[in-house]
């Protein structure tokens, strides 16, 4: 079907506006992401209502840890990425289109997913598994009609995305994770094909339209784990984000075209986390090591635990009213 947010040029090409790689193209070429065409000046999409995953999953897998704490979110993707990570763990899905095979998936129409996410009792919508942006017409007409059932939209999303998308898609974005992948442009350049600041700019606009944010970022060694760097990423989330931000720092295990680098020592994230208290953020998270127990909401103004979790379980709940059952502090967050 024809795509949204491009526009016609000379010669029958075309501009896509849907992510900040802004890609011209000629009669025939695909965008980075390999599922955006231009057929005869006119821009497709090539992945419309094609579902290659779906799943429900827990709202703290996304991970999202202050968004209906302890719900489910229904999971879906197409095919397609306009990233190319090379230490991607959905390559089979994101990076399927770029190794030159067609796009496939099932088709499900939009109302489809909604009723089988009612069906499930899920609170929300997930657009997940690989970069939503790239299907945003199907995510956006699912998103309207999960609205219309009381049901939350959620991006996972790298946040390459231009501030037309958020602005097409607003105010049907009610939750987002972003993967701030490192705090270098060189990093994004030479691991993801990608530039940093979109990145930072659609977390600011994001934040600016109310969707509520948390941030994620994959620790690599090697690559992005320098303390210093890290301490510029956490002290931008509370200069730009807020202090209420939470932010998940989480351990890489050797995946795709990146086996050279070690899973994460745990010191490395302990440190991580630590910079990221000191900073001054609230909420600090250590992901994919649940040994390490540093999945728990803390409350900011006594220290106690407000919400347990282990893994993606939710453990113990300890708030009255959006607040701190022991001192009454305001945890941040929707639906707590």
């Amino acid at each position: 079907m024809e795509a949204r947010l491009y526009s016609r040029l000379d010669g029958g090409r075309v501009r896509c506006h849907l992510c900040a790689h802004r890609c011209t193209l000629r009669p025939g070429q695909r965008g980075v992401c390999c599922v955006r065409e231009n057929r005869d000046g006119t821009l497709n999409t090539l992945v419309y209502g094609l579902l290659i995953s779906q799943a429900i999953d827990p709202i703290e897998k996304k991970p999202l840890f202050h968004f209906y704490p302890g719900s489910d979110a229904f999971s879906i993707a197409t095919v397609g990425c306009n990233f190319r990570c090379a230490f991607c763990q959905n390559s089979e899905i994101s990076q399927w289109p770029r190794e030159g095979r067609p796009p496939v998936g099932r088709e499900t129409p939009a109302a489809a997913v909604v009723q089988a996410a009612r069906r499930a009792g899920c609170r929300s919508i997930s657009y997940t598994y690989t970069e939503p942006t790239v299907f945003f017409e199907y995510a956006y007409d699912v998103s309207v009609l999960a609205r219309e059932a009381g049901i939350a939209n959620v991006f996972v999303t790298n946040g390459y995305m231009t501030k037309e998308m958020l602005d097409a898609y607003h105010p049907y974005l009610d939750a987002a994770n972003v993967d701030l992948k490192s705090f270098r442009d060189s990093f994004y350049r030479e691991l993801c094909g990608a530039r940093l600041q979109p990145v930072l700019e659609s977390l600011v606009y994001m934040k600016q339209q109310g969707v509520w944010v948390e941030v994620t970022t994959l620790v690599i060694p090697g690559h992005n784990d320098d303390p210093g760097e890290l301490r510029e990423l956490a002290t931008w989330i509370v200069q730009h984000l807020g202090p209420e931000t939470p932010w998940h720092v989480s351990r890489f295990h050797p995946t795709y075209k990146l086996t050279s680098a070690p899973p994460t020592p745990p010191a490395t994230l302990r440190t991580a986390y630590d910079i990221g208290r000191e900073a001054g953020l609230r909420y600090v998270y250590v992901g994919n090591l649940p040994s390490m127990r540093a999945e728990d909401t803390l409350c900011p103004g006594c220290g106690r635990t407000v919400i347990g979790r282990f893994g993606f379980r939710v453990t113990e709940r300890h708030i009255k009213e959006g607040a701190c059952a022991n001192c009454g502090t305001t945890i941040a967050g929707v639906g707590l």
